[in-house]
């Protein structure tokens, strides 16, 4: 069973940036009583910090000035929109709690070197996050584990040993489907991400849930990735078919911006021929034309979160019962890459 959250323990020094308008430092400063902050900012701050909850871990903020907090971050993920929003989360965090970050990448989705992971695992960590999809890595699951070091796993479903700090993948795939099935779409198209994430499965599952629930829909999928090319790949295929899709939706925005740029090179209006949605917006939904509909995940939430989590069960462990799995929200945010089927 998932260990419940006290009052306010949702909110992360993040979320009172963002409401305040301010950056993270700032609100550190503001709760540890330092210098360098006017009285309005001050004020507005303490505002934020009562009107969201929020509650600072007194035991991990001792935990941090009596000794060096140091906290590893392992990553290989092919969208390097997806990253830069989570580096940005999980180094606001960090510098918020004094904590130092050692980065381990990896290559094109792959994991780091073995070597470089048992090489974390003896060099002194006290906990250590992992993105997408290593996440959900056995290998470097195994090498942590054996090594008794906290994890934090981002983006994943039920990892046995790590605190799992994730969105509902299924229900946001089943909303975002339900959207194109009310625009009046019969015929869609459906790209996976990287088979080794449970959220691939889960953002699949999720589409044929909403599929099942409508009479008279035609379903294509292809497989995908979570990488550009891998979406350059599938949208080939989609719009290949015997009966291409009116619109299609992939696991990300990478996908997706791929499967537009596909779209434009066969002189396909988008939205007016074919409707494309996507999967986390990032920074890809509106940097290009016509920008994407998308279902949105807190990546820098995620992240932020997934810290703070980490720092708590290094302070104070967590019996194997009472292991996190914390679901932060999603929502759907609509944008023009989607319209009414046109009518030939």
């Amino acid at each position: 069973m998932a260990r419940k959250a006290a009052p306010g323990r949702n909110t992360t020094i993040v979320d009172v940036a963002a409401k305040a308008g301010v950056s993270a430092m700032t609100v550190s400063r503001v709760i540890n009583g330092q210098p360098g902050v006017g009285p309005d900012t001050r004020a507005t701050v303490n505002d934020a910090i009562r009107e969201l909850g929020y509650r600072p871990n007194q035991t991990a903020r001792n935990l941090v000035t009596s000794t060096e907090l140091r906290i590893g971050v392992v990553y290989s993920n092919p969208s390097a929109a997806f990253m830069s929003d989570f580096l940005t989360g999980v180094f606001e965090e960090a510098s918020a709690r004094g904590a130092r970050l050692i980065l381990v990448k990896g290559e094109g989705g792959r994991a780091p070197p073995l070597e470089a992971i048992e090489a974390l695992g003896t060099s002194g960590v006290s906990g250590v996050i992992l993105t997408p999809p290593l996440s959900e890595s056995p290998t470097v699951l195994r090498v942590l584990r054996d090594a008794g070091i906290p994890i934090a796993s981002v983006g994943a479903h039920q990892v046995a040993g790590a605190i799992c700090v994730r969105i509902d993948d299924r229900q946001g795939a089943y909303e975002m489907t339900r959207d194109l099935i009310a625009l009046g779409h019969r015929n869609l198209g459906f790209v996976v991400g990287n088979p080794d994430q449970a959220a691939s499965a889960e953002r699949l599952a999720g589409f044929h849930a909403a599929v099942r629930e409508s009479d008279g829909i035609h379903t294509t999928v292809a497989q995908g990735d979570f990488s550009y090319a891998s979406g350059l790949v599938a949208g080939e295929q989609l719009l290949d078919a015997a009966q291409p899709p009116t619109a299609i939706f992939a696991s990300n925005d990478d996908m997706a911006a791929a499967i537009v740029s596909v779209a434009h090179r066969r002189q396909l209006d988008v939205p007016g021929e074919l409707t494309v949605v996507g999967f986390d917006d990032t920074t890809v939904a509106v940097t290009l034309w016509p920008p994407l509909t998308t279902v949105h995940q807190p990546v820098r939430q995620l992240a932020a979160e997934a810290l703070g989590l980490l720092v708590t069960e290094i302070a104070a462990p967590a019996r194997p019962s009472d292991r996190i799995d914390r679901v932060l929200p999603h929502r759907i945010v609509r944008r023009q890459s989607t319209a009414v089927p046109r009518q030939d």
